[in-house]
């Protein structure tokens, strides 16, 4: 019995031992899994933080790239209304034709769009809708008085300039037929 009393009284000892062991692992996990929530916490605000400052330097190169790209536009416009108003035709002899279309077609596009009102009339009231009626057909009635105008003109140009050449072609014939006759003379 006495040996069975010191066989238990050695398995109850190792159990506090082994109890104590595991209490002693188990105090160092729980610091340890601690620190690394610690360090994971950490990890993570510096991650964030780096995060948040890459969005910002995108959100900045992007306003930049759009800066840059609303400034090389308005150089264009700029540029393009200095050419087309440096822009200077001489009548019938043009080098490149190709260029001329262009710019005639960017000079309809330029009054076309100088010309275009905005029509916003949804907030209007029917009093405020009648004034904008008549001031667009005011509107229309000095573009039509416009047009008819210059159709005038054109005409009156296009007169003058069979004119011209008629009379053009009539000194032509006369100062060959005296060519001839001084040949003759001759």
């Amino acid at each position: 019995m006495e040996k069975d009393l010191t066989e238990l009284q050695t398995l109850i000892e190792d159990h506090f031992e082994k109890r104590k062991k595991e209490e002693e692992e188990l105090l160092s996990l729980t610091t340890r899994i601690e620190k690394r929530r610690s360090e994971r916490a950490e990890q993570m605000k510096i991650r964030a933080a780096r995060e948040k400052e890459r969005q910002n330097k995108m959100a900045e190169e992007k306003a930049r790239k759009e800066e840059e790209e609303a400034k090389k536009k308005a150089d264009e416009d700029a540029r393009k209304k200095l050419i087309l108003s440096n822009l200077s035709f001489t009548g019938y002899k043009q080098t490149q034709t190709g260029t001329k279309r262009v710019t005639e077609r960017e000079k309809k596009r330029k009054i076309l769009n100088d010309r275009r009102r905005e029509l916003n009339i949804d907030h209007l009231r029917e009093d405020k809708l009648r004034e904008k009626a008549k001031e667009l057909m005011d509107w229309i009635r000095q573009l039509e008085s416009e047009k008819f105008d210059l159709q005038y003109k054109y005409m009156k140009q296009k007169y003058e300039v069979n004119v011209l050449r008629n009379r053009v072609s009539d000194h032509q014939k006369i100062s060959k037929g005296s060519r001839s006759k001084r040949g003759l003379r001759k």
